[in-house]
């Protein structure tokens, strides 16, 4: 008997330990989650007085998207008779987040206060109002929330949002002023450093995308310096179908600076820098955008020179190979389709939790952490 009772705690110990890791932004395995779950619902209808791991429960639920489990679990224990005042504060903070998880933000802030109300650490419900607030779009109040929590990374980035939704409206000294105090607040703010880059490109002044460039590169972790670029790129890919698809009629890209201006400001600032793979692949597909073939050749291979499994630096050598070789209709068709396919695979994940994407993000999606995005310089990652 006592070792079947040691041996029961040791498993609800490891059982626990997984759902911590899941309240810190981390995300187990989906199958390790669900086995956590079946082995937490057994322990808990042999011992209901089990709050612990009650509360356990319903967070596994929650990972898995269960949320109505989840609420119901949390609703079971409140109502409980003689339930301590501080699990009951722990099951109104925890519905407070299935309900936030849930969309229905006005109840989540209900439960939040009645967190508060019975003691539930302030810290936490401030942190979560936080992003309530930030849900619901206020991205000002978002932003002086994070700032007082001394959170300035979140802080910076909910004041780029509210500079965007300021230029969006017109307002460009507001935009212009939010974009300053999200640098003061986060230095390495990678996206309003991005922001500045993007709007003076819109602007058409091209040196000062080349002056923004050089100061984000000196203040920005190395790991994210790519981001910029990405960014470029993707806005010089914005205002070109701006062009195509306005038929002559004024658009947010009317006054974009042309490519070229853009490679001539933007190209010698990556010389300055310390050769690295990623600025460099960077710098060929500027330069691919006003059709430098030589040059682009040129810069991918100093980026192989580095790494050797840099795969898309040798995609884009293969593809600029292609008009050099003889190829039969046949095979022209099918090195089309396959490189098509390569060009879509996800370049992008998460250093935390591994999540990939084909797109930027700055919050990761799964495991909420902030800046953990990477390029995939090795296909097999």
């Amino acid at each position: 008997m006592g070792w079947n009772i040691f041996n029961r705690k040791k498993a609800q110990g490891a059982l626990l330990d997984r759902v911590r890791m899941s309240g810190n932004g981390e995300s187990p395995p989906v199958q390790d989650t669900r086995a956590a779950i079946e082995e937490l619902s057994k322990v808990v209808q042999n011992d209901p007085e089990a709050v612990e791991i009650y509360l356990a429960l319903g967070s596994l639920y929650r990972s898995q998207g269960e949320i109505e489990r989840a609420i119901q679990i949390r609703n079971s224990l409140i109502v409980r008779p003689g339930l301590d005042r501080e699990f009951k504060a722990r099951a109104w903070f925890e519905l407070g987040r299935d309900f936030r998880r849930a969309g229905f933000l006005d109840r989540a802030e209900k439960a939040f206060h009645e967190a508060r109300s019975l003691g539930q650490d302030p810290i936490s419900i401030h942190r979560e109002m936080a992003r309530l607030t930030a849900e619901r779009g206020d991205f000002e109040k978002a932003a002086e929330s994070y700032g007082q929590l001394d959170l300035p990374l979140p802080q910076a980035h909910y004041l780029v949002r509210l500079a965007k939704d300021r230029f969006a409206e017109g307002n460009v000294s507001q935009g212009n002023r939010a974009l300053r105090h999200a640098i003061r607040a986060y230095p390495g703010s990678v996206e309003a450093w991005l922001e500045q880059m993007t709007q003076a490109y819109k602007a058409g002044n091209a040196g000062k995308v080349g002056d923004v460039l050089a100061q984000a590169l000196e203040r920005l972790a190395p790991e994210l310096r790519f981001v910029l670029f990405e960014g470029l790129l993707l806005a010089l890919d914005q205002a070109e179908k701006a062009r195509v698809n306005s038929f002559g009629e004024e658009t947010e890209w009317s006054r974009a600076c042309p490519d070229e201006k853009v490679v001539e400001a933007v190209v010698p600032v990556i010389e300055t820098q310390e050769p690295d793979v990623l600025l460099l692949y960077y710098g060929a597909m500027l330069l691919l955008r006003v059709e430098d073939t030589d040059n682009a050749r040129s810069w991918c291979e100093k980026a192989l020179m580095l790494n050797a499994d840099f795969w898309q630096a040798r995609l884009e050598l293969f593809d600029l190979s292609r008009a050099d070789q003889t190829l039969t209709p046949f095979f022209k068709e099918q090195l089309s389709f396959f490189l098509g396919r390569a060009r879509r695979v996800r370049r992008f994940f998460c250093r935390h939790c591994g999540l990939k994407r084909d797109q930027v993000f700055f919050n990761c999606p799964r495991c909420h952490s902030w800046h953990s995005i990477a390029f995939r310089t090795d296909i097999t990652e």
